[in-house]
């Protein structure tokens, strides 16, 4: 997807877009690749907190300070994930409160009443507030090949990066879960997170053994069609398995995914088809992943007569999806088991 295109779709497109993009470094069962980017252990250097810090990020682009950042601001998704891990923020942007005050969904396990919120939605980003305070590290992920800064206005990036602290994109485009994910636990490792402790190497056991099952339910069921779905108001978007770090590898385990045409794809970069809700049923699925973010209708709330009478919903095969999954093994084996047991106990309906 080209830079213009994805600073330019609507949150509910691009968002909607089913963008799990993918976490290379992929299990060895499993394949995958990093796409010539180089993850190798040396960009992640320098925990000794007292002395020089340096982490190359996926754009090739190295972040350095004389000590490792203690004042980090961050996408709400990568604070999440780096909290999971023991390492603190003191900023975020993005879906980090629902309307009613709550934590977003986006937001993990973080305590959001601890941090100071820049911005709450698409195209907010206070940059006084980000001023104030006296960032030392700017962390984001990265929806595309360009280096394009999630949630950082493209209009004010330039101003961001003005005020003095480094910055790190992580990248979820077309890879495999896997990768992002271990590019984040090489990340909280350059911020001073004790990566071989007990808690985070069973983290990584429960993924692995997660993966495994997933890849046997699928084995045991060939036949089960799985759709990834987000629903919005006028439109339901059916996304396509390539781009999305999570469909990218849960099609590596074997999910039967289903897939657009390339020309009905075309119009969103490759990311997902535009469909009428009188259309809804233009796809057989035996079962359907709904978009869980806010920005996205939510299945209780979807009231269309022609999504009540889909098959997969009248036999309750539907379960929700992230399309941005918090990037650490504890936030991630969860999707794998719980994608694995739908499978399992699904019944061909399409």
């Amino acid at each position: 997807m080209s830079n213009a295109r994805a600073t330019r779709l609507t949150r509910r497109g691009l968002l909607a877009a089913g963008g799990a993009l993918g976490l290379g470094a992929a299990l060895a069962a499993c394949g995958g690749g990093d796409k010539g980017k180089d993850t190798g252990s040396d960009s992640a250097k320098g925990t000794d907190k007292t002395g020089p810090w340096s982490f190359k990020d996926d754009r090739g682009q190295t972040a350095k300070a004389d000590k490792v950042p203690a004042d980090i601001v961050a996408f709400v998704g990568v604070a999440a994930a780096l909290h999971d891990y023991g390492v603190g923020v003191k900023g975020v942007f993005g879906p980090t409160r629902t309307k009613d005050g709550k934590a977003d969904v986006q937001a993990g396990g973080l305590d959001v009443d601890k941090v100071t919120i820049l911005g709450n939605e698409w195209g907010q980003f206070n940059i006084e507030k980000y001023a104030a305070l006296n960032p030392d590290l700017l962390v984001t992920t990265m929806f595309d090949g360009a280096g394009t800064l999630w949630y950082v206005p493209e209009e004010s990036t330039k101003k961001v990066l003005a005020l003095g602290a480094p910055s790190v994109g992580i990248s979820v485009y077309d890879r495999q879960m896997t990768e992002p994910l271990q590019r984040m636990l090489e990340l909280a490792k350059s911020l001073g997170a004790d990566t071989a402790s007990s808690a985070i190497t069973r983290a990584k056991k429960r993924f692995e053994d997660a993966a495994a099952r997933l890849r046997a339910a699928t084995r045991a069921k060939p036949g089960i069609k799985v759709l990834a779905g987000s629903a919005s108001q006028d439109i339901f978007y059916v996304s396509g398995s390539d781009l999305s770090i999570d469909l990218e590898y849960f099609k590596a385990l074997g999910v039967n995914f289903v897939e657009p045409s390339a020309s009905a794809l075309k119009a969103s970069g490759g990311w997902f088809e535009n469909l009428s809700w009188e259309n809804v049923d233009k796809y057989p699925a035996d079962i359907i992943m709904m978009d869980n973010r806010t920005s996205a209708i939510q299945p209780a709330d979807i009231t269309e007569a022609t999504w009540k009478k889909l098959p997969a919903v009248k036999a309750g095969q539907v379960i929700a999806r992230n399309p941005e999954p918090i990037l650490s093994y504890d936030r991630c084996a969860p999707l794998l088991e719980d994608l694995a047991k739908a499978i399992e106990t699904a019944k061909k309906v399409s």
